[in-house]
């Protein structure tokens, strides 16, 4: 017996490091190899030891081959990370635990057919149980290399253990939990797809009460580890169910971009139907909810990076092809159906998301936008899906400037006026049936809701249309024109299509004066109720647009009081004016001249829109100040004096009227800037009011956009505000403010240039009330505001801006400032030392201006002369910086002499400056009397060749510019839309630098 022992163990020792040998070099003998270790494995199991007098047998064979397999385990598990070899013996090792279990089960299949044993005990078994304790022990291992690669061979053999022992899995289980939060990243790696394989067998009553699934912690690590390459191990492995598809789907959102690109290639495409069939899978389009389907494109198409997007593209055109689902196979359906089919997966009404996935596909699939064609039959009857198709594709068209396709789609003027028409009055059809069933059933039910807002938006869409149609057909001009004025004369006019009535009205008018007499027009009667059958009749198409005459009004009969009127008649009233305030607010956005030029508007100021403000209803209040204040955009002296009224409703208002109002004032004062922030005076009682109401406001909403309009008028108040740490629980003021200084600023060099200015002045306020907070509240250091400020201010990162030259001597003049600020003596040590740490992050360009650099080298010198600092750190960081500016600029500081600087005028204040400093020093080279008391100036000074010697801090935002002629005109800012408008700031109010005279000094040094 000894010598058959003998003999296994010199053949396992022999043959079992050869196979290695060669599995280690290529997966291509992996196979063969397989079988050659199974057929060693199956001989060393067959020698066995009679045991307790033969009444049990020791497995002594399998021992054998058990201890050499692990022993190449060990020898495996020290290759490092990215070795190979070591990753094809992992790879090996998996393989044949899958080939030993499968095997196993067939011979078990057939013991099964032949005769009754229970015993489940294998010889795979056996070696899967022995090796997995092995590597178990290995997941404690200190070295990092050995966790890595002892749970790289567990997440390999984990999907084909078998069975396994109730105690090994729980072993197992908990062990994996352990490592998934290993402080190697690649240690995770695996851990999260070994658990990931792991967690489809588990079994939720199984686990205690108290602990996590194993896909809880799945999820968990997929939300919040902080290595995106385990997350994206968890996003690629994590079974796709019910239970996890939300937290897949907000990977959309991830921080990585390869994480947010997999959601799109790797999960959303490769799971649309199920693996083995046409079955429909859990992301098909058809399964997803409206809400799920507007996540993934809206975060798709709308990512910053394009590879994701084009990973959101890709998707689309899968999702066009397969959106009918099982009847794609249709006869006589063409892929302008599919595209059909996907719109009614969304929602057209309330969201943009359909628009731009249908705009993604028409720029994709070639073979959709070039075979679309809308016949005449198309526009009887539409539905939702097959307007909005028309409605984007024109507008596609249009943005690709395809002339041909667009001629072939839209249709002719009067036929399109027809169906407008048609559809429009079987709308009011539909309405008064359902106002004689209300009466008899109630409130309308659900459907017919859904199918009135439908009607509603096939209206809507054929209208915007309409505005793209060639109105050279006089006919058919007249036929739009008379169908448009008619239907915003009624007053079952649903209000989402006044918008779009006057936007037609608007391209069919010569003018503005024109479009304006129309709508005055229709406002009077709709407003003479009582006058109604006296009213003139209505245009009868013949007459031009231009020539439409002012309405006739008959003498007054003295309306009724309101105490006179009963209550139905009051509501009628009060309908009527809502209904045309909403007309002269679309009216208004869509008017660009002055108020004086458009006499026609004094006549509803005075009968509908001040007695509107002067309401006590809210509705009627705000539709009455909005067009008050879209009348003062065009009304420089009406803005003057109205501008009181504004400020005084934001103190007293509820909240959803003085967010109006907000909005109102600061378009106000974009537009008419001159006129409230010219002087400062009247700059800071503004800014003032809304700092207060900033500070007293309770409502986030109502804070948020005042942080958004104050963003567009002041800078320094709003960075104080931000680091301040009274804002610290409002996170929505916070988010606001943490997006707009980075954007604003790498916008622009001059937004650079213009936060440049303010560092000094900001530094010094802030840097005092971070030492005296109280301990509930939290504020950043000085060290980190300055740090905010490099970043803001760094010239690398603004992106280009056409017409707009580059400013890369932005951080020299912010050193400059940074020196001048050093010499004040009232500076504390702590906040000195930080500035002088800030010099060493600043950003040095390769050519600058003499005079800027040669400034920057005298103040340095002047520093480190007059204002020796004693702190080693910050004496360090000054002459690394004043070294690494004498060699970059070598060239330009070799024959620079103080005595001829000196001599250049526009220098003087520079001079004076330094000569008004005192020296601490009594070892200073040359001594210079001081002949007044140094005068700290807060305001700015500019000189003429540069303006960054002494920062400006006086920084007024502007206005567009006003266009008076007929050409292309900016359209202002409106009301509805001042928190969307962009930053525009004008040039930088410089105030004149003071004269001084002083004596000739001798503090001259040669550089």
């Amino acid at each position: 017996m000894p010598g058959r022992v003998s003999s296994v163990e010199e053949t396992l020792t022999a043959s079992l490091p050869k196979i290695f040998d060669q599995v280690q070099n290529s997966t291509a003998n992996h196979q063969k190899n397989i079988v050659a270790l199974h057929k060693l494995h199956l001989d060393a199991a067959s020698f066995t030891e009679p045991v307790h007098n033969g009444r049990s047998i020791k497995l002594t064979g399998e021992r054998m081959f058990e201890e050499k397999f692990k022993d190449i385990l060990c020898r495996a598990a020290a290759v490092k990370k990215g070795t190979s070899q070591g990753d094809r013996i992992v790879k090996f090792v998996g393989a044949y635990t899958k080939y030993i279990n499968e095997r196993a089960a067939e011979v078990k299949k057939d013991d099964d057919d032949n005769n009754d044993d229970d015993d489940d005990e294998t010889t795979a078994s056996r070696f899967v149980e022995k090796v997995l304790a092995f590597l178990l022990i290995g997941f404690e291992a200190k070295d990092k290399v050995a966790r890595y690669r002892c749970v790289h061979f567990l997440a390999e053999m984990v999907a084909h253990l078998g069975e396994i022992s109730e105690k090994l899995y729980t072993e197992l289980r908990t062990a994996l939990f352990e490592r998934v939060h290993d402080k190697e990243t690649f240690v995770r790696v695996q851990a999260v797809i070994a658990l990931s394989k792991l967690c489809g067998s588990e079994d939720p009553s199984d686990v205690e009460d108290g602990e996590p699934t194993a896909l809880e912690v799945l999820l968990e690590i997929l939300s919040c580890d902080p290595a995106a390459d385990v997350r994206r191990a968890a996003l690629l492995n994590i079974p796709l169910s019910l239970a996890t598809l939300d937290a897949v789907l907000a990977r959309t959102r991830d921080t990585d971009t390869i994480m947010r690109k997999l959601v799109y290639s790797a999960i959303l495409v490769q799971h649309c139907f199920v693996s083995d069939g046409p079955a429909m899978g859990l992301v098909h389009p058809r399964v997803l909810t409206i809400a799920q389907r507007e996540v993934i494109i809206r975060n798709g198409l709308g990512d910053r990076e394009p590879a994701v997007r084009q990973a959101a593209a890709l998707l689309l055109s899968k999702w066009v092809d397969v959106a009918r689902g099982e009847v794609k196979n249709e006869e006589n359906k063409t892929a302008q159906d599919d595209v059909l089919a996907l719109l009614s997966l969304f929602d057209l009404t309330e969201s943009t998301v359909a628009e731009d996935a249908l705009l993604s596909v028409l720029d994709r699939r070639r073979d959709i936008s070039d075979h679309v064609e809308f016949k005449d039959t198309y526009w009887a009857n539409l539905t939702p899906e097959q307007a909005f198709f028309a409605r984007v594709f024109v507008d596609h068209c249009i943005a690709i400037k395809d002339a041909e396709k667009l001629d072939a789609s839209l249709p002719v003027v009067t036929a399109l006026a027809y169906h407008i028409q048609a559809a429009y009055n079987a709308y009011q059809e539909d309405l008064e049936v359902a106002e004689q069933e209300r009466v008899i059933r109630g409130e309308p039910t659900e459907e017919e809701e859904e199918a009135r807002i439908d009607k509603e938006f096939v209206i809507g869409e054929m209208l915007k249309v309409a505005v793209n149609l060639d109105y050279a057909d006089e006919i058919g001009r007249r036929k739009m024109f008379q169908l448009v004025r008619d239907m915003i004369s009624q007053e079952a006019l649903p209000e989402s299509l006044v918008a779009r009535c006057l936007d037609v009205l608007r391209m069919l008018s010569p003018n503005e004066r024109d479009l304006i007499r129309v709508v005055v027009e229709v406002v009077h009667e709709l407003r003479d109720v009582s006058d109604e059958e006296e009213a003139m009749p209505a245009d009868d198409g013949e007459t031009n647009v231009g020539e439409t005459p002012v309405l006739t009004r008959m003498a007054p009969k003295g309306p009724k009081s309101s105490e006179d009127m009963s209550s139905e008649e009051r509501a009628r009233i009060d309908a009527i004016d809502l209904r045309c305030l909403s007309l002269c607010i679309g009216m208004l956005e869509r008017v660009n001249g002055t108020f004086e030029e458009n006499s026609t508007l004094e006549g509803i100021l005075g009968e509908l829109i001040i007695p509107a403000v002067k309401r006590k209803e809210l509705v009627l209040r705000e539709k009455g100040l909005i067009c008050l204040g879209l009348c003062c955009l065009i009304a420089r002296r009406m803005a003057v004096n109205s501008f009181q009224l504004f400020l005084g409703q934001i103190q007293t208002a509820p909240e959803v009227l003085k967010i109006r109002v907000l909005q109102i004032v600061f378009d106000i004062l974009m537009v008419h800037e001159a006129d409230f922030l010219e002087k400062e005076k009247d700059r800071e009682r503004i800014v003032e009011i809304f700092l207060r109401v900033l500070q007293n406001e309770e409502s986030d909403k109502v804070q948020a956009l005042l942080c958004i309009g104050l963003a567009k008028l002041v800078l320094k108040c709003l960075v104080a505000a931000y680091l301040a740490p009274d804002t610290i629980d409002n996170q929505e003021v916070r988010q606001c403010l943490a997006y707009f200084f980075p954007v604003y600023c790498y916008s622009s060099a001059v937004n650079q240039r213009r936060m440049q200015q303010l560092f000094i002045g900001l530094f010094e306020h802030l840097a005092p009330e971070t030492r005296n907070v109280d301990e509930a509240q939290d504020m950043i250091s000085p060290a980190q505001i300055a740090a905010m400020f490099v970043d803001w201010t760094d010239p690398q990162k603004a992106i280009e801006v056409q017409d707009q030259p580059t400013d890369e001597t932005i951080h020299i003049d912010l050193a400059s400032d940074i020196a001048r600020a050093l010499f004040d003596d009232k500076m504390i040590k702590e906040d000195k030392k930080v500035l002088y740490q800030v010099l060493g992050r600043l950003y040095l360009p390769d050519k600058v201006d003499d005079d800027k650099i040669r400034t920057l080298k005298l103040l340095l010198h002047n520093l480190n002369s007059r204002r020796p600092i004693r702190d080693t750190a910050a004496k360090n960081a000054l002459a690394k910086f004043d070294a690494a500016i004498s060699k970059r600029y070598a060239e330009q500081l070799e024959s620079f002499n103080e005595d001829d600087y000196r001599q250049l005028e526009y220098l003087k204040d520079l001079f004076e400056f330094l000569d008004d400093i005192v020296p601490l020093d009594d070892g200073e080279e040359v001594d210079v009397p001081r002949t007044r008391a140094r005068k700290r100036r807060s305001e700015s000074i500019a000189t003429d060749t540069t303006d960054s010697i002494i920062p400006d801090e006086s920084v007024a935002p502007s206005s567009h510019p006003k266009g008076k002629g007929r050409g292309k005109l900016t359209k202002r800012r409106r009301v509805s839309s001042s928190d969307e408008s962009d930053d525009v700031l004008s040039h930088e109010h410089v105030t004149p630098a003071p004269t001084r005279t002083l004596p000739k000094r001798a503090a001259c040094v040669k550089m």
